[in-house]
């Protein structure tokens, strides 16, 4: 029986903490904040969204250059094996019409209850309150509320979290230990976010806080796709606008700039547009005209007026084309601290198949703190508590190899 920390309380290091304490080895959870699984917790406040159900092949691509890495993981323990399990820990679970796969009652709570009350049960020693401060003398290092302590352990599982949402915890304080070791990491940058648009003042005062429902989106390397969106006194937000973060973050990185392309009414074709724009509109004003013949009105309306200029809305060609691909200019992405997730992190040419640090062997790494993304809508949720898997059997094939007898694997004093 191995002595394991695992450093991490979210769900990459819970998953990694079941695998590794089913399998009899002697388990310590270490994490910062006073209760296990907060941003999890936060993650369930609105609808805990666990996966997706969408076809394997789907599943797969939305994780873009990450998905050769992520693969064996989401293969190890499937979108089907994370259903499985929350049923185990008596948490039915349900499929929206959107693909996306929920618990009953939707919330984060009585299944992290569950799953703490399964893992005490399986021995796992919890220490929270506990910030990793790196190693000394090849101990952990933690400083805690009774001061400075330290950790002999005889293998690793390192599930940090990323460097969004630091009152929950990820807050990215890890990066440092690392690189002071010359293990890459890459710079954190804020995913699934917002972005900010220069709105004039008074479309930002009549709108701002307003959805704009039923549209399209898209923008240079992503495909249109349908949803919703929210206007912010900065910019945009939602779900839709989260699905374009990386590429639009990218570029505005690369170029400068970037754009949204929007299609104001999806479900008409434009031909069909032109055709009851260039109707004559007699008394009606241009809003009016909007909303009869376009059933353009609200915000939408707004976007038109705040988007182009007054000359092209009296072409009802130019308008119809414009309606189905309006460009909406975003400044830059909104700050980290705002983002859902983050991209950068622990860069994967730093770790071997099985997840394990190959400047420190008996180290593993999982979740978020690994330099991937993914969109909302399960996704992310799923990766991390396929990635925890992944580097606990890793583990155990280590230990199994017999690896980490007696003392903790060498390491320089850091931190």
């Amino acid at each position: 029986m191995a002595r394991i920390a695992v450093i991490g309380c979210g769900p990459a290091g819970l998953m990694g903490a079941e695998v590794l304490a089913r399998a009899g080895h002697q388990v310590h959870c270490f994490d910062a904040m006073a209760t296990a699984g907060r941003k999890f917790l936060m993650a369930g406040k609105s609808g805990l969204n666990l996966t997706h159900a969408e076809p394997r092949q789907d599943f797969l691509t939305r994780y873009g250059s990450a998905r050769p890495w992520l693969e064996p993981a989401l293969e190890g323990f499937s979108p089907d094996d994370l259903r499985a399990w929350a049923h185990g820990l008596g948490i039915s679970t349900f499929t929206g019409s959107s693909g996306r796969v929920f618990p009953e009652g939707m919330k984060a709570a009585p299944l992290l209850r569950a799953w703490l009350q399964r893992l005490r049960q399986l021995g796992v020693h919890f220490h929270m309150r506990h910030r990793w401060l790196g190693w000394q003398d090849g101990a952990l290092r933690f400083q805690t509320p009774a001061g400075e302590q330290c950790y002999d352990y005889q293998a690793l599982l390192l599930a940090l979290g990323g460097a969004s949402w630091s009152r929950l915890g990820s807050d990215g304080a890890w990066a440092p230990l690392l690189a002071a070791r010359q293990i890459p990491v890459a710079p954190f940058r804020p995913a699934n976010c917002g972005f900010d648009v220069a709105w004039s003042p008074s479309f930002r005062e009549r709108y701002a806080g307003q959805p704009v429902k039923a549209v399209s989106a898209a923008c240079p390397g992503f495909s249109p796709r349908r949803g919703e969106f929210v206007v912010s006194t900065q910019g945009v937000e939602g779900s839709l606008i989260y699905a374009l973060s990386a590429p639009l973050r990218d570029a505005l990185a690369r170029d400068g700039q970037a754009a949204i392309t929007l299609d104001l009414a999806p479900d008409r074709p434009q031909e069909k547009l032109a055709a009851e724009l260039a109707r004559p509109r007699g008394r009606d004003s241009l809003a009016n005209h909007l909303r009869r013949r376009a059933g353009i009105e609200g915000v939408k309306a707004g976007l038109v007026r705040e988007c182009l200029p007054r000359e092209l809305m009296e072409d009802a060609k130019r308008l119809a084309a414009a309606l189905k691909a309006l460009p909406l200019p975003v400044t830059a992405p909104r700050p980290l601290e705002e983002a859902i997730s983050s991209a950068g992190g622990l860069e994967l040419q730093a770790l071997d198949g099985q997840l394990m640090l190959k400047a420190l062997p008996g180290a593993f790494c999982a979740g978020e703190m690994l330099d991937w993304e993914a969109p909302t809508g399960g996704y992310l949720l799923s990766a991390c508590f396929a990635t925890g898997h992944q580097a606990a059997r890793g583990m155990l094939h280590w230990l199994a190899a017999g690896n980490g007898q007696g003392t903790a694997p060498d390491t320089d004093e850091t931190g």
